[in-house]
């Protein structure tokens, strides 16, 4: 627990300013937005990028791993392990191009894009994309069709790509064969065997560790583990948002960009333009991003859009307690505000492979696919007890421990035990102590540390078979001894359920009185019980 005269209350209070001032939009009840802002007006601008995240059509790896788990019965009692690694050790490439599918869906996604960037998106389209094989040959038919002009404008537009092939863009666990270490394409190997007989010719390279001339994976001494990735998730997430802050910075200033601009806002002859559509002719076309990339390595990023800074990993080595699942192809939108801030406007969408006939060609985005894989298993999460003053508990946990009590403690708990503490001496200091399991809280207390005074025991009803309360009450004990406290008091609407949870904690009735009376196991009685455990 830190001292009293930490840095936290002032951060917490810039983050509340800084969040009171940038975010002005409230949900209420018709699903409207409700504007609020005493500081910012009605006019102000609200400049913004339009930006997709589009993952790889299915590679042969992917139809590999498919084939292996149908085949070795995965997830089944009768999954043969042993066979399914040979299965796969026997065909996995550690860069793998698109299997015949994938190639279809790149071809059906160029369909949609090429009308969809033609008709809405400024010049040039920025593409920003993995250094991996799978994903250039995914968005190579889009590329083509959009620089070669054989598209259904009739028409070669001059410098409508801006391409980027991004080193650490790459999926997680890096480019491997049965754990070896290869080190991937370099620049070179890039250009001459997929972007220029495409007609991509002025590609970029950027984030190639050893350099343009090695690999984009030279410097790996293994296959890519979770915390690496994690790490490289928050290195990409702070570059991209500085890729497109630079970007957004050109709407004012001498350059004075056209196609950054406030999209909320509907000027004249823009009124029957419908803003679902996304393949129609729009009066302005906008400044757009599209980063192609993978599923796994998309889900970190993403959890990162979503927390911002805040984000936090739940404990090394285990995967994600939550993701975001994409087909082959899948497209998630996105708008970008400038300085983190991101709307995600949908997700994993797949308007291309929508129609009957595409339909068939939606792979790569289900529990069958191997997605339930990344979630952790049961018991995989040990219990953490932390104790911290009342004011500087971490906001994340502030808002479970308030959701619990609001939960679990009936209003009619509050209002008696308050009444009991009357006259008492409320000066000495609130502590909160929680247990969690990765980053949910499952218990918490409140303990005054001048008083003794043990109130707002809150267990999440699935955990209380669990130890979670042992593990509450014994944190509770350990700081009060440190605090030189010698009786812990708590004080509560009297169950038979509450009193003997407390008597096993080691606690001892005093002056119970009719409370004695109330004989059910979940009906609260209008008298108070007062309970002590001698230090």
């Amino acid at each position: 627990m830190e001292g009293r005269g930490g840095q936290g209350d002032q951060c917490i209070e810039a983050d509340q300013v800084l969040w009171s001032s940038c975010y002005l939009m409230l949900a209420v009840g018709d699903g409207a937005p409700a504007r609020k802002s005493s500081t910012v007006g009605e006019g102000q601008v609200r400049n913004s990028i339009s930006v997709r995240l589009i993952r790889h059509g299915e590679s042969q790896n992917n139809q590999v791993y498919r084939d292996a788990r149908r085949i070795y019965k995965g997830g089944t009692p009768d999954f043969d392990l042993q066979g399914w690694l040979k299965y796969v050790d026997d065909r996995r490439s550690a860069d793998p191009g698109l299997s015949d599918v994938g190639k279809i869906q790149a071809k059906k996604l160029s369909q949609y894009l090429e009308p969809h960037l033609m008709n809405q998106a400024s010049r040039p389209v920025r593409f920003v994309v993995s250094p991996m094989r799978r994903t250039i040959e995914t968005i190579l038919p889009t590329l083509e069709v959009m620089n070669n002009g054989n598209n259904n404008h009739g028409s070669k537009e001059q410098n409508s790509c801006n391409v980027m092939i991004n080193g650490f863009y790459f999926e997680s666990e890096g480019c491997h064969t049965r754990e070896k270490v290869e080190p991937g394409m370099n620049a070179t190997q890039i250009n001459e065997s997929l972007l220029h007989p495409s007609g991509v010719t002025n590609a970029s390279f950027a984030g190639f560790s050893k350099g343009q001339e090695n690999g984009w994976y030279a410097h790996g001494t293994g296959p890519e583990t979770r915390p690496e990735s994690e790490v490289r998730a928050a290195k990409f997430y702070v570059w991209m948002m500085e890729y497109l802050d630079q970007q957004l910075s050109e709407a004012g200033g001498d350059q004075n960009a056209d196609d950054i601009f406030d999209a909320g806002v509907t000027l004249p002859g823009e009124e029957n333009e419908q803003c679902h559509d996304r393949l129609a002719p729009r009066t302005r076309r906008r400044r757009t991003a599209i980063f192609v990339g993978h599923g796994d390595f998309m889900s970190l990023v993403l959890k990162r859009i979503v927390a911002g800074f805040g984000h936090a990993v739940e404990k090394t080595s285990v995967p994600h307690r939550s993701a975001f699942v994409h087909f082959n192809t899948g497209i998630t939108e996105l708008e970008y505000f400038g300085n983190g801030r991101f709307l995600i406007m949908s997700q994993n969408h797949v308007p291309h492979l929508s129609d009957p006939e595409g339909s068939c060609y939606i792979t790569g985005g289900s529990l069958k696919d191997g997605w339930s894989y990344v979630m952790p298993t049961d018991g995989c999460l040990d219990s953490e007890v932390s104790v911290a003053f009342s004011d500087e508990v971490l906001p994340h946990v502030q808002e479970q421990t308030d959701a619990l009590r609001s939960l679990y403690l009936s209003k009619k708990d509050t209002s008696l035990v308050n009444e009991t503490k009357g006259n008492e001496d409320k000066t000495g200091s609130e502590l909160t102590i929680v247990v969690k399991r990765g980053l949910q809280v499952v218990g918490c207390a409140n303990l005054n540390e001048k008083t003794g005074r043990l109130s707002d025991v809150v267990v999440r009803p699935s955990a209380r078979r669990s130890q979670v309360g042992q593990s509450l009450i014994d944190a509770v004990k350990e700081h009060a001894r440190q605090a030189n406290i010698d009786t812990i008091v708590v004080t509560q609407p009297h169950t038979l359920d509450g009193k003997e949870f407390f008597q096993k904690m080691g606690f001892s009735s005093v002056d119970d009185g009719a409370a004695e009376n109330d004989k059910s196991d979940d009906s609260y009685s209008s008298t108070i019980i007062r309970m002590e455990c001698k230090l």
